[in-house]
């Protein structure tokens, strides 16, 4: 890399990815976009972003690539895959921080492989909060990597939010497991909440303002309970995506011989909402599983 700013890469411009090229290209950085849907990449391009026909074609031209798709598989493919990074013979990329949700012991191999073949660290850094918090630079970054990588990818990242490194190679996706305990669990219990409040006839648009200093107090509650309150399923995260975290969190729990009794409870709900046709909603559509009750007199 030189003293400039250097050559970013995207892979994948879906919900996050179109929020960090929105924000890298409003900064300055050099960006390269590839998506799988060619009206993704014209939208990257709309904000600045070159654009890019493979992920092999990234790896030639960015010093640094952030990867966010949905699955596992999706991961793989764009590292191993007949178009992917390790099929360049001489690749330009030096770090592939993958931002998606990814399980832990894909995340170690691809990472080895990496190394061997391309002398590339992979950084694995999930993100939560959002789309929103990916435009604002206000995400929740969890990282695991080397010292290098993690190095030479934190000028960057604390662009992109609060960045931190949390240990080797699979301690990000592990953060992240954690996290996806707290806010996805988080889902159902306020759309149980909500529920109660309208049951009473209680202005629900007034009850994260009135526990704000308490402990039920969170950033996530406001935002929640506005769109519940509005019946506001507009996607911002996919339910399906949901689900596939959770199912995600099931195995790696079971693994571990962890019994995790809420965030199953919420897996069956997820798995419920998705069967039921409501892939494409917002995961604030779990509320469409509790009955309305009519408010008390």
């Amino acid at each position: 890399m030189s003293d400039s700013l250097p050559s970013i890469g995207l892979i994948g411009l879906g919900l996050m990815g179109e929020g960090f090229a929105e924000r890298l290209t409003a900064l300055g950085y050099p960006v390269v976009g590839f998506d799988i849907l060619a009206d993704k990449v014209a939208a990257a391009a709309r904000l600045g972003a070159t654009a890019a026909a493979s992920p092999a074609e990234v790896a030639l031209r960015a010093d640094i690539v952030l990867l966010s798709v949905t699955t596992t598989a999706a991961v793989a493919d764009v590292v191993e895959g007949p178009q992917g990074i390790l099929s360049v013979d001489k690749p330009r990329l030096r770090v592939l921080v993958d931002h998606s949700t990814t399980e832990i012991e894909t995340t170690r191999s691809l990472a080895k492989r990496l190394e061997e073949r391309s002398s590339i660290a992979l950084v694995d850094a999930p993100v939560s909060g959002g789309p929103a918090a990916a435009k604002e630079g206000s995400l929740a970054i969890m990282a695991g990597g080397s010292q290098e990588a993690i190095a030479t990818v934190r000028p960057i990242m604390e662009k992109l939010g609060r960045f931190t490194h949390m240990g080797s190679v699979g301690a990000g996706q592990a953060t992240k497991l954690v996290n996806q305990t707290l806010v996805l669990t988080n889902y159902c219990v306020m759309a149980e909440a909500l529920r109660l409040a309208e049951a009473f006839g209680v202005d629900a648009a007034k009850v994260p303002q009135a526990l704000a200093t308490g402990h039920a107090g969170s950033n996530l509650l406001p935002i929640l309970f506005e769109r519940m309150i509005a019946r506001d399923f507009a996607p911002r995260g996919y339910a399906r995506q949901v689900l596939k975290d959770l199912e995600m969190l099931h195995d790696a729990a079971q693994g571990q011989h962890l019994a995790m009794p809420m965030a199953s409870q919420a897996l069956t709900m997820f798995r419920m909402l998705v069967a039921q046709g409501s892939s494409e909603l917002d995961a604030t559509a779990v509320l469409n599983l509790l009955p309305e009750v009519r408010p008390e007199r």
